[in-house]
């Protein structure tokens, strides 16, 4: 990657940060410079993930948790790995049984829509196959945190308050009272500032240190997580965790301009953002700022998403391939279906998203790609009492309609929204971006590598540019800052274009790309949110 970014019209309100020895970039504070510690401790990247991805659980507790699920792209070696650790659906679980009981579409909060959790399996996959520390010792900052407490951050506590004052509302049931006594210990959600700890977050974590997380998934934390489910009669079982492994899998990828794009294969959204670098690829952007470029970046979004939504699901069950939608045919026909106009894509409202996206690259030439989630913010609703396991509740996403791609199937993977990225040039790497946040992810993505690629913008520049979001039908959201004579162009182009008053659905960023001549790293980090990027 060249480090001579052109000057963009966004002044950044901050600078890229460069450095050589290593990088750790997450959107917050704590957890990036838990990573960067376990590099200087003697790690790698691959360390420095875990041991952010595990403290982002702690200190991040309002987008992710121990229940997450977690992807994983790892440059080692000259190549580069996938790691995909969602977990399935319960095997007990069922359309008919979910029907049984009054639902005719999968409800947000609740066990129903909990699935197996993946990320432990994640961390203790890593560290077996790439880490140079023991998980014991990796884990120790996460640990470390959980046990003593830390003050919250701005974003974070006005994400926290706003999950509680939902949550007051709408989880009035015995089974959700253990996450009050955990998130609000004292009957209110903790302020910025205040200090939050859990001894429960604490003792889970050492328990999965000490045992690889085998405690977690055939032991005493897969006890109490299928007794609660039992007893408040839920589908997650202690089966259903003994049987789940994170997963290794080939990346896939499309060559934009040269790059190559990659990113996890399906059950991941991934391949969305893929098949509309597919699309806008065959186009000439001659400036950022231009109806034009957003005009066809969005109708390419578009016809990306129709197509992910129609086919994406557990692997096993698509009825096409990957390769097949990422075809330069495939991608040329698609791409005459863009007109002048906006056109009416196959409509769906996409959910919010509850996610966190870390990026780590050390002085070996090892980099990370790394994203977990429990979905929709804090997940299912659901604790399990004393072990500080929020659960997720990725199983919403699955369809009640037999007929649907994503139908719901006992011990079926669900269409995934959370998607690491990663770029290389040429067999080399240039580096990990991500942009958390629902629906939004494959769109930031696009809009990420476009910024990098097309309009050379450095990462700070490429995550601080103005955002757009396609919807549903013509309905495209932009940012407060985007640029008004274009929104209102773009409306004259049939476009329904409506300004957010915040940026929180926009995503949240963090980008390192690597000098491949001089090893220099340049990270830069989402001001949306309380993101750092700490370096050495």
């Amino acid at each position: 990657m060249n480090f001579d970014y052109h000057y963009h019209p966004y002044p950044s309100q901050r600078s890229s940060v460069i450095a050589r020895n290593g990088m750790v970039a997450t959107s917050q504070p704590l957890a990036a410079q838990a990573g960067l510690d376990m590099m200087k401790k003697g790690g790698n990247a691959i360390d420095a993930a875990i041991a952010a991805a595990a403290a982002l659980t702690v200190v991040e507790p309002t987008s992710n948790g121990i229940g997450s699920d977690a992807f994983a792209l790892v440059w080692t070696r000259g190549k580069l790995y996938g790691l995909n650790a969602s977990g399935p659906a319960p095997k007990s679980i069922s359309i008919e049984a979910v029907k049984a009981r009054g639902y005719e579409k999968m409800p947000v909060h609740g066990l129903i829509p909990v699935t197996v959790p993946g990320a432990p399996s994640a961390w203790a996959e890593l560290s077996r196959r790439f880490g140079k520390l023991p998980l014991k010792e990796v884990l120790e900052p996460a640990i470390d945190y959980a046990e003593k407490g830390y003050p919250l951050t701005p974003i974070l506590g006005k994400n926290w308050e706003n999950a509680y004052r939902r949550y007051k509302q709408v989880l009035t049931a015995d089974e959700f009272q253990h996450w009050f006594e955990t998130f609000a210990p004292d009957g209110r959600a903790p302020k910025v500032g205040e200090i939050w700890r859990s001894q429960g977050h604490a003792d889970t974590l050492r328990l999965i240190a000490e045992t690889n997380a085998e405690g977690f998934y055939r032991g005493e934390i897969a006890d109490k997580i299928a007794a609660f489910s039992e007893k408040y009669n839920g589908f997650l079982s202690k089966e259903d965790l003994a049987g789940f492994k994170a997963e290794w899998v080939d990346p896939i990828s499309v060559n934009y301009r040269g790059y190559d794009v990659w990113e996890i294969p399906p059950n991941g959204q991934g391949l969305v953002a893929l098949l509309a670098l597919n699309i806008a690829k065959g186009f000439s952007f001659a400036e950022k700022e231009s109806v034009d470029t957003y005009h066809k970046q969005i109708e390419a979004m578009k016809l990306a998403f129709t197509d992910g939504k129609a086919f994406i699901t557990d692997p096993s069950e698509m009825k096409v391939t990957a390769e097949e939608l990422l075809s330069e045919g495939y991608g040329e026909s698609r791409r005459n279906e863009i007109s002048e106009a906006a056109i009416e894509a196959r409509p769906y409202q996409p959910p919010g998203g509850g996610t966190v996206y870390l990026a780590t690259a050390d002085g070996e030439g090892n980099m990370v790609s790394f994203i977990q989630s429990n979905y929709m913010g804090f997940g299912s609703g659901i604790v399990v009492p004393g072990t500080g396991v929020s659960l997720q509740n990725r199983g919403h996403d699955f369809s009640l309609d037999s007929s649907d791609a994503n139908a719901l199937k006992p011990g079926k993977k669900t269409y995934h929204t959370i998607i690491p990225g990663f770029l290389t040039k040429a067999g080399q790497a240039v580096g990990p971006f991500g942009v958390m946040g629902g629906y939004m992810q494959p769109q930031g993505h696009m809009q990420v590598v476009m910024n990098t690629v097309d309009f050379q913008l450095n990462p700070q520049a490429a995550l601080d540019a103005p955002r757009w979001q396609w919807i549903s039908g013509k309905t495209v959201q932009v940012e407060p800052h985007f640029p008004n004579h274009i929104a209102q162009a773009l409306s004259r182009k049939g476009h329904q274009v409506e300004v957010a008053v915040d940026t929180g659905g926009f995503g949240r960023g963090q980008i390192v790309w690597r000098n491949p001549e001089t090893g220099v790293l340049m990270g830069g980090t989402e001001p949306r949110t309380d993101g750092s990027v700490a370096a050495w």
